[in-house]
């Protein structure tokens, strides 16, 4: 008589030709979260191959939402701007997301190597040259988006800038150095908004003053 089949029902089998998953029925809520991270993961990897700059632009847009999503809610704390949060968004997908594409993509190739010069290299031109201009277009953004006059638009960048800047250079270089040394240039922006929802709660509240 032949042995019983052997139960699987605390284990999980992976199927190499499918990348499936088959759970038992005991499988632990972190053998689930884990496999339900790495398809979320590799899903995102596909996209970003096939589609990058969409994939980029979206990244980005959830990056801006959460950023002035938390500071509406835990800093303004004034009644909820879905305007604002609007703009900040969008800000996100049609600028941010895209021109980083492009910008890291170009600043790569232009300056290669993860050595310690070629990281400095990067880092002093990002927040030099980079850093200035992404602010201007940011505060040029969101008052056209509002409906100010050049004349606004042009106090507020006068205003703020240098704030904006001075914000930038306390967080980012440090940041980079991370950034440009371990991660790949197609992995650049979904790291950058992750750190950058804290970020974007600060450029949110300067950019709704």
């Amino acid at each position: 008589m032949s042995s019983p089949l052997p139960s699987y029902h605390n284990e999980y089998i992976e199927s190499t030709d499918t990348n499936a998953i088959i759970l038992g029925n005991d499988a632990s809520p972190w053998i689930i979260a884990t496999q339900g991270i790495n398809g979320w993961w590799n899903a995102y990897n596909k996209a970003l191959d096939e589609n990058p700059l969409i994939a980029k632009a979206l990244t980005s847009l959830f990056g801006f939402f959460f950023g002035d999503l938390f500071a509406q809610i835990f800093i303004v704390k004034a009644g909820f701007d879905i305007k604002r949060l609007a703009t900040m968004s969008s800000f996100g997908l049609i600028y941010h997301g895209p021109s980083g594409h492009y910008y890291y993509d170009w600043l790569d190739a232009r300056i290669e190597g993860t050595d310690g010069k070629s990281i400095a290299t990067k880092i002093c031109f990002d927040q030099v040259i980079y850093c200035p201009l992404f602010m201007i277009l940011f505060f040029t953004y969101l008052g056209i988006a509002a409906g100010d006059n050049i004349g606004t638009i042009e106090h507020k960048i006068h205003s703020d800038l240098f704030i904006a800047v001075l914000g930038s250079w306390k967080v980012w270089p440090v940041i980079h150095i991370i950034n440009f040394r371990f991660v790949a240039t197609k992995h650049r922006l979904i790291f950058i908004n992750g750190i950058q929802i804290a970020f974007n709660m600060f450029l949110s509240l300067i950019g709704s003053k």
